[in-house]
């Protein structure tokens, strides 16, 4: 009995037919070859790579030793996080607290930035990093995108500077260090502090020194889906005495160090409680174990795939900074160019990937262009601090046409997918060749 098929069922039926032909030199292609979305089998069955988190003996210990201990409070857990995490990554001072956004917000806090203030921030970036300026009131100003590098363009930041200026806050996004070198070159010359936001860059490496220790303050994320995690949490790195003092007392309602429970005396100006729990120290302490060995991991298996995939048309992966020595690959970053695969649109290509079995997203929208900016820009205080004119102006003044570009072609994998055997990469550039192979025809269903 004949049966009515629709548009979508005939295009996936002919195709499949047609391609088992004419596949290759006059042989017939296997299942194998065709790809998942047109009725072939998918490179990949199992998930690949690990599950995340990684949970060991270690850490359920170290948990349950603080609940019995009934020490749930900051203390002598986060105390030692913060010196063997400032040890770890060659910093003077660490100051341990809830979150990575609490981290750029202390940052901020510490150096004293306020209403009429601007900070200029990268587009290409978790909603976070402008958040913070704007908890603090200060006016966010981006600097557009590097698309190659998927990085804020040093070379974009000196014209969007001006007598307002109080922060530049680039981001070493999805692990991949800035040009530290042309951005503190433009910020010495204004005396601009630099924060770094870190939040995705644990161990990740400029020359011979980490991340997190080139600006004022480095900030960083242990939330769960981090590199280094505790569930929540973050840090903030500083070589400057006074700076890290500033942000202790910003992030602990002005309260010293290490001073009794009764001491109510008081340090700083405005403030509030960011403060890290026990339980988050404990279990830091615990996963940082790890650490080093996961990120060889990871590493090995980035550099192996970027091999592959840079032989692939239309697949062009985040090109490393000048002065990069070590990525970190929280995200492995590409672009992807609809051109080279028949006009295939990435929303197709990503769910074609899926398919296949490799999980994949297509990352940040742009941020500059994000409705809450302009809510919050519109309100009383911002009004009246900046005035009418400049929130009229603000979205031409922050045009970011690069990374409009950039936010089409982006496309991720996420770092737990770099914890498996180099096999779990090879199946990566296989099914993206599947794909490119079996562009045509994948582009029409």
């Amino acid at each position: 009995m004949t049966k009515n098929l629709d548009r979508r069922e005939f295009l996936m039926a002919a195709t499949a037919a047609g391609v088992a032909l004419t596949h290759g030199s006059g042989r017939a292609a296997s299942a194998a070859d065709m790809p998942a979305l047109l009725g072939g089998a998918p490179v990949r069955k199992g998930g690949g790579g690990r599950s995340w988190p990684i949970v060991s003996e270690s850490d359920e210990e170290a948990v349950a030793e603080v609940a019995r201990t009934g020490r749930w409070y900051r203390n002598r857990s986060v105390e030692q996080f913060e010196e063997e995490y400032a040890r770890l990554n060659g910093a003077k001072f660490c100051v341990a607290v809830s979150s990575g956004t609490s981290a750029l917000f202390a940052s901020l806090g510490g150096l004293g930035i306020g209403p009429g203030d601007e900070v200029i921030v990268a587009p290409y970036t978790f909603v976070a990093t402008v958040n913070v300026a704007l908890l603090h009131y200060a006016m966010p100003v981006f600097a557009d995108s590097d698309r190659e590098t998927f990085l804020i363009d040093p070379a974009k930041i000196e014209a969007v500077i001006t007598e307002r200026t109080a922060a530049i806050i680039p981001v070493h996004i999805g692990g991949a260090p800035c040009d530290m070198d042309a951005i503190l070159a433009v910020a010495k010359k204004r005396n601009i502090p630099v924060i770094e936001d870190a939040c995705q860059a644990h161990l990740a490496q400029y020359h011979d020194r980490k991340v997190g220790n080139w600006g004022a303050t480095g900030c960083f994320s242990f939330q769960v889906s981090k590199n280094l995690s505790s569930g929540e949490g973050g840090a903030i790195l500083t070589n400057d005495e006074a700076i890290a003092a500033k942000c202790y007392a910003f992030h602990n309602n002005c309260r010293k160090p290490k001073v009794a429970s009764y001491d109510f005396t008081y340090d700083g100006g405005r403030a509030t409680n960011l403060r890290m729990t026990e339980f988050q120290g404990a279990l830091l302490l615990s996963q940082m174990k790890g650490l080093a060995e996961r990120a060889e991991t990871r590493s090995a298996n980035a550099d192996y795939l970027t091999q592959m995939l840079g032989e692939i048309p239309g697949i062009a992966p985040a090109r490393p900074c000048p002065g990069a020595t070590r990525n970190a690959y929280h995200l492995y970053m590409f672009r992807y160019d609809p051109t080279e695969f028949a006009n295939m649109p990435r929303s197709k290509f990503i769910q074609a990937l899926g398919a296949e079995g490799i999980s994949a997203s297509g990352g940040y929208g742009p941020l500059n262009k994000a409705a809450f900016i302009q809510n919050a820009l519109n309100t009383r205080p911002y009004v009246r601090v900046y005035g009418e004119k400049a929130i009229r102006e603000w979205e031409e003044r922050n045009r970011c046409p690069e990374n409009d570009k950039l936010c089409e072609e982006a496309v991720w994998f996420t770092q737990s997918m770099f914890l498996g055997p180099r096999s779990d990469m090879d199946e990566i550039a296989a099914a993206v060749r599947k794909l490119h192979s079996h562009a045509a025809q994948l582009a029409k269903v």
